[in-house]
């Protein structure tokens, strides 16, 4: 199942749990208003590929007791020191997805958020927290990673629980889950000073503290992430397609050549004014030419290549096909323009499509591992530019008397993901983003 969400700014994070099957598609379709007057000309596939789109994938397991498995099980001296990093990092790094993207669902839906439903966030926090400060490692090699990682979700969890006493309402019904909140804080800070895991500078600093979680953040996400190493296909066919272009308009070249000393005769004025207009056509029809074939010789292929490798043992353990590419609304698939619901607004829209093939070898991941999650950064910002800046005024009658507002100026942008998994089970969903020219408004899901 496909989640989608805003972060800071222009990004949508677009997140996917790849099952144990080996293979997934994944279609992204971006409904971008013709109105701003985006084409190829503009923001190439290229620049949209490489500025536009980060793509980031990591083991996932729903066995939660499995880290503290191997926790216990390193202990014991069962485990290597790798392995004991690996379990326990991805361990931390699902519960701070998990309660960031539960605390940050409470404080959008304020409307229906409710004392039980922020109760037990709170209270599922502190349990997992207890059961993960049961095992601690007496080993000091394994103990140093179970420090960071102990450190930064105790800072973490206060965090969250803070931002979300900020947003509470202020009435005498919040009065005990703030207190309960305020309670789970205050532990949380006085574990941290108990074991001594920051300076006393630190503590006082907040920008040092900040920085030094965020380190300690991409330590606890490096284990799980795989490394990526992207290569761009059709270098070589490229080369070919420049060198027969080339060869092709040369063998006009000099039959015109010929033809031309044959009529003119000797090297003359009129000779060396025919031969100027030759070269110059050449290269115009050399470049028309390499362009068209190479249009028709990349059709439908993938342009680019990701392989994925374990950051443990550096194992190859996957690899992903990539095409990006503007079509028109008459090239896509029925299912799509269902879910689209074509209307006559719509025939002027520009539509961005990324395609994704993945195949992963599960026999080589950990053990206990057999499943990943990606993770797509959708940076909107290259379309922004293209935005009007300012606001338009609105004229209201109220009361007999009209008012004047000052209405900023929003796009809607529709998404629309598409899973193919290796059995043939198709998910279709759209997604409304709501932006305006500094940051994204909201993210509608259609049902």
């Amino acid at each position: 199942m496909i989640t989608v969400d805003k972060k800071d700014g222009h990004k949508v994070k677009i997140s996917h749990v790849i099952q144990e099957t080996t293979n997934r598609q994944l279609d992204l379709y971006i409904f971008v208003p013709g109105e701003l007057g985006l084409n190829a000309n503009i923001i190439s596939e290229d620049d949209f590929y490489h500025n536009a789109i980060l793509g980031k994938r990591t083991y996932y397991s729903d066995v939660n007791h499995l880290p503290l498995v191997h926790s216990r099980l390193a202990s014991r001296g069962k485990l290597s020191i790798e392995q004991y990093r690996l379990s326990l990092s991805l361990y931390a790094y699902q519960y701070s997805l998990a309660l960031e993207k539960t605390t940050q669902q409470l404080l959008e839906d304020k409307q229906e958020r409710t004392l039980e439903e922020v109760e037990e966030v709170a209270q599922l926090a502190v349990r997992i927290l207890k059961r993960l400060r049961r095992n601690v490692p007496s080993d000091k090699k394994l103990h140093k990673y179970y420090e960071n990682i102990d450190n930064y979700l105790s800072w973490f969890t206060e965090q969250r629980c803070l931002s979300l006493i900020a947003h509470l309402p202020r009435g005498n019904d919040y009065s005990e889950i703030k207190a309960l909140l305020l309670t789970i804080c205050e532990k949380e800070s006085q574990h941290r000073l108990e074991n001594k895991y920051n300076s006393p500078k630190a503590t006082q600093d907040q920008t040092r503290m900040s920085n030094k979680m965020r380190l300690l953040r991409r330590l606890i996400e490096y284990p799980v992430t795989m490394k990526e190493k992207t290569i761009e296909l059709g270098k070589n066919t490229r080369k070919i397609v420049t060198g027969f272009a080339a060869g092709f308009v040369m063998i006009f070249v000099t039959l015109m050549l010929i033809k031309a000393r044959g009529v003119l005769g000797d090297i003359t004025a009129s000779f060396i004014l025919v031969l100027s207009f030759i070269y110059a056509a050449r290269e115009v029809f050399k470049d028309d030419l390499k362009t068209m074939l190479w249009r028709w010789v990349r059709k439908g292929k993938p342009k680019w290549r990701k392989q994925f490798s374990d950051a443990n043992s550096n194992r190859l353990i996957g690899r992903q096909l990539e095409w990006l590419e503007y079509v028109s609304y008459s090239k896509l698939d029925d299912e799509i323009k269902q879910v689209r619901k074509h209307k006559v607004s719509q025939r002027e829209e520009t539509i961005l499509h990324y395609k994704s093939t993945t195949r992963m070898s599960t026999t080589k991941f950990l053990t206990g591992y057999e499943q990943t999650r990606e993770s797509i950064m959708l940076d909107l910002r290259m379309i922004t530019k293209l935005m009007e800046k300012g606001s338009q005024k609105i004229y209201q009658l109220k009361d007999g008397q009209v008012s004047k507002e000052s209405v900023e100026k929003r796009h809607l942008i529709n998404l629309i993901t598409r899973e193919t998994d290796e059995d043939k089970t198709v998910r279709i969903r759209r997604w409304k983003i709501i932006m305006n020219r500094s940051k994204i408004v909201d993210i509608e899901p259609i049902t």
